[in-house]
């Protein structure tokens, strides 16, 4: 199996990175070198947690859990407080490979308004996906994803919507 990449990408604020997210879809769907797979946005609200309704479990019709990958790119609080806080609890522990300074740089990255939109790719295409989020505007970077983490997001992912349907539901 190929290896994967999380690019991730800082805006000035949300509404850039949700058109940086329109302007990628509409790139995916002309060039047949890329396919994007499972594209999220990472913000933070006012009080400093990760906003739910940002992060994507997936996307259209397959892909890892880009929302819990993004999440366990935050430190721990950030997004076992809003996404399954147990289960991303856990696989926080496990991690990426992300030591505990990098989460935090990310989280300072995103204070203040910004966002981040995270688009989890295969390594071949990680430099052209880097390119155009550079073009878009976006200050990049990338997270190597072990084909272990992916498959861990992807056992707890209908656990984890379950879940927020249920809690959905009782609201």
């Amino acid at each position: 199996m190929a290896k994967k990449q999380v690019v991730l990408a800082y805006f000035a604020d949300e509404a850039a990175a949700d058109a940086a997210v329109e302007s990628l879809k509409a790139w995916d769907e002309i060039d047949d070198q890329v396919k994007l797979n499972a594209i999220g946005v990472l913000v933070l609200d006012e009080s400093g947690k990760v906003k739910a309704q940002k992060l994507g479990r997936r996307t259209v019709g397959k892909g890892a859990g880009i929302g819990l990958l993004l999440a366990l790119i935050t430190p721990v609080g950030l997004g076992a407080a809003v996404i399954g806080g147990a289960v991303v609890g856990a696989l926080h522990h496990k991690g990426l490979g992300l030591k505990a300074e990098d989460r935090e740089r990310i989280a300072a990255e995103l204070a203040g308004g910004k966002a981040a939109v995270g688009v989890l790719v295969e390594d071949s295409e990680a430099p052209s996906v880097t390119e155009k989020l550079g073009d878009l505007g976006g200050t990049v970077e990338t997270v190597q994803v072990t084909d272990e983490a992916i498959a861990e997001v992807d056992a707890v992912a209908p656990a984890i919507e379950a879940e927020d349907a249920a809690a959905v539901a009782q609201a």
